[in-house]
């Protein structure tokens, strides 16, 4: 269809008054006018002009098909939550786990797919390529013999400063006025005592007697005492655990030294290798550590293209650099979505300025249409206690209230002691902020920057937000959009409605991905461009599970007819 004649459907539920007209962003007014059937309503717009005006629908009522008219995936923890709570209490905010020794093992796995995980991260800085073969292996086979729909993330190394491996050592505790050697030498298992690896060969020339060496952003501190050819001899000024390849940063005069840093490759051979991996593997999504600029994800992001045609692999910047804060627009353009990688950011910047550039990253990202993950240390205490601290959960909190669309777990589900109470946490705190903000009637005003490139991207960037209106006035159920590669209802997500989003998709790949967004519920779908159809199927399909109920209020779109259509479930 012309994107100049797109045609706006709308079927009016009791509620909505037969000549009522509702306000559209974009557009004038929708006035709607009866049809010849009752509880019908239809209107066309011509885009060409501001006002809309309405005609007669032909067709009938919706009549419901049999199930077996289409088959439906959707994740089994979801659906049992649709159940269990109605589809107004689910959750909108989505939860990445990190896969680690704690949690690689099926049963593990398994247990984090019930309490909600929707992003499986593996973090390459750890591990081999086969123990992450088995992970993905694992998750899959999760995925189509369990019914889940879990997504994967590869999450590269970078070129950063870092630690070794503690010569097979969990950890190391470094205590107060303790002598260590920070060395380039490669040494042999295990390790001299007091003696640590760095990855980086000109760490010994950069550095000066008088710099402090940050360990993973402040969990250790040491004064540099002597320089000794490749060994770099400091003194412990703040005790801490040393973590296996944690980061190292050094300042000098108050200040991060970066100017080397700056210099070294986003993405490293290593890195070039773990991405050939991702990419015949098939994982979702890529995430980018250290980007310093929208050059290396566009680099990136054609090499995908060119390796893997028509992949739909995601590339996630992660931020967390004094380099990507000075260039974030343009790396937020360039890229699928962020990570908010808050650990090694405090690292580079004072930690008083963490949460304002957190709020600016969210904000950023949902102006540009692209999902945002906030990372690091959210409930870093329950790594060994089972419950987290009450300034953790206000932490989770505000990240829920800043409406990121995801959170990550890191050591907490990798390597902690209480994984699946991590991610409970992680889950009912999201749960209860998002019930408190509709229940107080917190509804923003949708300013949202125009992202469209195209006319027709335009009609149904304003369909999205005139819909979301609509969801949150008539308080409906659901907002159903069908949609091939996901781009509608990522518009439907940046406008956060009140209610959840059925995204019905054909494509497995494009289901996952939409995993990471807020308040999708995604599903598998076989459909067609005949939008009656789809929802007789659709309602028949879910009502026969439970999903749905008669009676629920629901609003319909899709990005292949750019239509929207408003009613009661039959």
């Amino acid at each position: 269809m012309p994107a100049a004649h797109s045609l706006l459907h709308l079927a009016a539920p009791k509620s909505v008054a037969p000549t009522s007209t509702l306000s559209l962003a974009g557009a004038a007014h929708l006035r709607l006018l009866p049809s010849r059937r009752p509880q019908r309503l239809v209107a066309s717009c011509s885009s060409a002009h501001p006002d809309l005006a309405a005609f007669p629908n032909p067709n009938g009522l919706l009549v419901a098909e049999p199930a077996a008219a289409a088959p439906i995936d959707i994740d089994v923890a979801t659906e049992a939550e649709l159940r269990e709570n109605g589809s107004r209490s689910t959750r909108r905010t989505k939860l990445v786990c990190t896969v680690g020794p704690a949690t690689c093992g099926p049963s593990e796995l398994e247990a984090l797919a019930v309490g909600g995980m929707n992003v499986a991260r593996l973090n390459m800085c750890h591990g081999d390529r086969e123990w992450h073969q088995k992970v993905i292996s694992s998750v899959r086979m999760l995925n189509e013999e369990k019914g889940y729909a879990v997504a994967v993330m590869m999450d590269t190394e970078g070129s950063e400063i870092h630690m070794g491996d503690l010569g097979g050592a969990p950890a190391a505790k470094a205590e107060d006025g303790e002598i260590w050697t920070f060395s380039v030498r490669s040494f042999e298992a295990p390790l001299p005592e007091l003696t640590v690896h760095v990855n980086y060969e000109g760490f010994a020339e950069d550095v000066r007697v008088g710099d402090d060496l940050l360990v993973d952003g402040g969990m250790a501190r040491f004064e540099v005492v002597e320089k000794l050819g490749p060994d770099v001899k400091c003194r412990c000024t703040d005790p801490g655990l040393l973590l296996p390849r944690a980061n190292l940063t050094f300042w000098r005069d108050g200040s991060v030294v970066r100017a080397k840093n700056a210099m070294l490759p986003t993405i490293t051979s290593k890195d070039w290798l773990d991405i050939d991996f991702g990419i015949a593997e098939g994982v979702d999504f890529i995430a980018v550590s250290f980007v310093k600029s929208a050059e290396v994800i566009n680099h990136l992001k054609s090499y995908i293209a060119a390796r893997s045609r028509g992949s739909d692999i995601a590339v996630i910047a992660k931020i967390e650099s004094i380099d990507s804060l000075t260039n974030l627009e343009e790396i937020i353009r360039a890229s699928d979505g962020a990570m908010v990688a808050r650990g090694d950011l405090g690292a580079q910047i004072p930690l008083e300025q963490v949460p304002s550039i957190q709020q600016k990253i969210v904000k950023l990202c949902r102006q540009l249409n692209k999902p945002v993950i906030v990372a690091s240390q959210l409930l870093e205490s329950m790594i060994e206690y089972p419950i987290p601290t009450r300034a953790e959960v206000a932490d989770v909190s505000e990240a829920v209230h800043q409406r990121a669309d995801a959170l990550m777990l890191s050591g907490e589900s990798a390597m902690g002691r209480y994984p699946d109470k991590a991610l409970i946490v992680l889950s009912s705190v999201s749960l209860r902020i998002e019930r408190w903000w509709r229940e107080e009637k917190h509804h923003e005003p949708l300013e949202l920057e125009d992202v469209s490139s195209s006319f027709s991207d335009k009609i149904s960037e304003e369909i999205c937000i005139s819909a979301a209106k609509m969801a949150n006035k008539l308080e409906v159920d659901a907002v159903f959009v069908y949609t091939k590669g996901g781009h509608m209802a990522s518009l439907l997500s940046r406008c956060r409605p009140d209610c959840p989003i059925f995204a019905f998709t054909n494509s497995t790949s494009v289901r996952r991905r939409l995993n990471l967004q807020w308040g999708l519920i995604p599903f598998r779908l076989t459909f067609s461009d005949d939008m009656e159809s789809n929802l007789n199927r659709t309602f028949s399909l879910l009502k026969a599970r439970g999903m749905i109920k008669s009676g629920d209020l629901v609003i319909a779109l899709s990005d292949m007819l750019q239509s929207i259509q408003v009613m009661n479930v039959p």
